[in-house]
């Protein structure tokens, strides 16, 4: 069975009348609505081309989706698309490239040039390969997701520096305050969220670190190391 989601009633209908009376009209179903808001059936392969500006939220929709799917070839951007597959250091290298390389393997397939549409649209696109690892890491995605937003938020900062911020500070003291009060621990008059912080960075050697360069692995080493002394992105 080939499943396919359209917003667009229009093209529905169009879609329709073509697999009418041919072999297809009984192996398609065709969803109509908003993917983003429509629960998933269950899937082996996604193929789509879809319109550019759901691209972020519809690649963690499928990368969160249960049961694992085999792979998804979907068409974006190029520019999306480069940051996708970015590694450390490189300049497209943000917070969408290393959430989307913890959950799942990516690669870029091709280029398909502007001059492929009619009309032709501004921007380049390239087509992108995304395979689920399965079994995922075994960390809160929640509690990750939080940390890279930090992080993230001035990628040539030094880490140090980032976690120095006003706002990052209330919030992550207002979840240590409510971890502490879970667990009947109480604070000392002297306790100081942003001492805490730096004592841990400085622990696993992150302080000078800076997200623009770091991979997977550093940010799971300083997630599982916040986590200990239970300050908690979520």
């Amino acid at each position: 069975m080939d499943i396919m989601f359209f917003i667009n009633y229009r093209l529905v209908a169009e879609l329709q009348k073509r697999v009418q009376a041919t072999p297809l009209q009984q192996k398609l179903h065709i969803m109509v609505g908003d993917v983003l808001k429509t629960e998933l059936p269950f899937f082996d392969v996604c193929v789509a081309n879809i319109p550019y500006e759901i691209s972020s939220p519809l690649v963690f929709k499928l990368l969160l989706h249960r049961p694992f799917f085999r792979c998804a070839v979907l068409m974006f951007q190029r520019e999306f698309a480069q940051r996708l597959v970015a590694k450390p250091g490189d300049k497209l290298y943000c917070r969408l490239s290393i959430n989307t390389q913890l959950l799942a393997r990516v690669d870029m397939l091709m280029k398909v040039g502007k001059n492929n549409f009619r009309p032709p649209p501004k921007v380049e696109s390239s087509v992108v390969r995304i395979e689920p690892r399965n079994p995922p890491p075994p960390i809160n995605y929640t509690e990750w997701d939080g940390l890279t937003r930090i992080a993230f938020i001035r990628k040539n900062k030094t880490l140090s520096s980032v976690f120095r911020q006003t706002a990052v500070l209330a919030t992550l003291e207002r979840n240590y305050k409510l971890h502490c009060s879970l667990k009947n621990q109480e604070l000392t008059d002297t306790f100081s969220i942003k001492d805490k912080i730096e004592s841990i960075l400085s622990t696993v050697e992150a302080d000078q670190k800076r997200a623009r360069s770091m991979d997977i692995n550093d940010f799971i080493t300083i997630l599982h190391a916040f986590n200990k002394e239970g300050i908690h992105f979520s």
